[in-house]
């Protein structure tokens, strides 16, 4: 007990191990994936990449000058289903704003094997060597590649690499390069429920030439889809949030076990739409109010961890690949630990955070128990705990005492 406590137990020659042996699991769960697969689809009968068909076919969607339809979800799924040459398909809606557009036409631009392969290891690539380079480690990349949650990602084809490549990029660069942290940032206008932080931590450490790049780049791929598709793909977006909001978010048609919100959690024990609302609300808050209060008065590395953690609760619709942005936060309170001295608990918290989502799915399924919820609020949690203890105010306390 001890040894977890104090976290001795991980040294560096461990952790290794431990990633390799995860990189080794992953690498032969794609393998044998790819190996018992028909054509494009796997052996159940799904896409290679699952939620990765969404998007190709939106690509292809466009080409065909149909990008208004993306949004119109029979239409969308018949091209998928005409494209798999199957019947039984599952659904796979389009919800994203517009400028995600312009990703999904570039990759529609290669076969979709092809496609999925170019667009994991474009967006998981640069991801690995930002950590490298923030960890300072050769093997920093490892950390990222070795993850339990990069599988999950690189199976669904999803775009938690991009979303956490240009959250942990803004976040690192926002006290030395702040301008190109808000061009980052902004470029998350691709991703609107996230949105929630971002602009008010800006506010509140008043990171003017931050918020002026996030407005040029965010505003930048709005106009630039306005100018390519018009008015009518952005009419036909919010013309779909409300059914994406009602059979989605509310009925859990995705399943309450990859949802990994507050409001998925009471949903999925059977609380009411609107009391689970409520629920949400109050954890967004909370959430929102102690990321604010790091990045007042603490150290960078805890205000990032804090921000990554309150990006996922503040949200009712979060899935379990975009935990990949978790992993930024752990990788930021492993350094400060590393740089600061660690608490007790606190590393072998962070292993277990890391290794989670290997199982947190299936515990969620079998349980309702949101493991991967609970993820989240340890991170912020920790974050807390270490602002708290090298806050001014707590330092003036305990220098005044007798």
């Amino acid at each position: 007990m001890g040894a977890l406590r104090d976290g001795n137990w991980l040294d560096e020659a461990r952790v290794r191990r431990i990633a390799a042996a995860c990189l080794i699991v992953s690498i032969l769960a794609i393998g044998l994936l790819f190996a018992t697969a028909h054509g494009t689809l796997d052996f159940k009968g799904r896409p290679l990449g699952t939620d990765f068909s969404q998007v190709w076919t939106a690509g292809t969607m466009v080409w065909d000058g149909r990008a208004a339809e993306v949004w119109d979800w029979p239409s969308h799924f018949a091209v998928q289903r005409q494209f798999h040459r199957s019947a039984t398909v599952d659904l796979y809606g389009w919800h994203y704003p517009p400028p995600y557009l312009l990703v999904a036409a570039a990759l529609a631009t290669l076969p979709y094997l092809a496609a999925l392969l170019v667009w994991q290891v474009a967006t998981l690539a640069p991801l690995a060597w930002l950590a490298q380079r923030y960890l300072g480690r050769r093997d920093g990349w490892l950390y990222v590649v070795a993850a339990p949650v990069t599988l999950i990602c690189l199976t669904h084809g999803h775009n938690g690499f991009l979303t956490a490549l240009l959250l942990g990029g803004g976040l690192i660069l926002l006290d030395t390069k702040p301008f190109v942290a808000g061009l980052l940032l902004g470029c998350l206008v691709y991703k609107p429920q996230f949105a929630l932080v971002i602009p008010l931590l800006l506010l509140v450490t008043r990171q003017w030439r931050a918020i002026a790049g996030a407005a040029l780049s965010s505003v930048a791929l709005v106009a630039l889809t306005y100018a390519i598709w018009g008015w009518p793909v952005w009419q036909a977006f919010l013309d779909s949030l409300p059914l994406t909001r009602a059979v989605v978010i509310e009925q859990g048609t995705t399943g309450w076990e990859k949802i990994m919100s507050p409001f998925s959690a009471v949903r999925s024990w059977g609380m009411a739409v609107g009391p689970a609302y409520l629920v949400q609300g109050a954890a967004s808050a909370a959430a929102i109010a102690a990321a604010l209060w790091l990045a007042w008065t603490a150290r960078p590395a805890l205000r990032n961890a804090a921000t990554t953690a309150a990006v996922l609760i503040a949200t009712p619709y979060v899935l379990d690949y975009d935990f990949v942005v978790l992993l930024l936060g752990i990788g930021f309170l492993w350094k400060d630990g590393e740089e600061h001295g660690w608490g007790e608990w606190e590393r072998s918290l962070l292993a277990l955070a890391w290794l989670v989502p290997f199982f947190e799915r299936g515990v969620a399924s079998a349980t309702l128990f949101p493991l991967g919820l609970l993820t989240a609020l340890l991170v912020l949690g920790i974050a807390l705990r270490r602002g708290l203890t090298a806050s001014p105010f707590r330092r003036s306390r305990a220098a005044s005492a007798p």
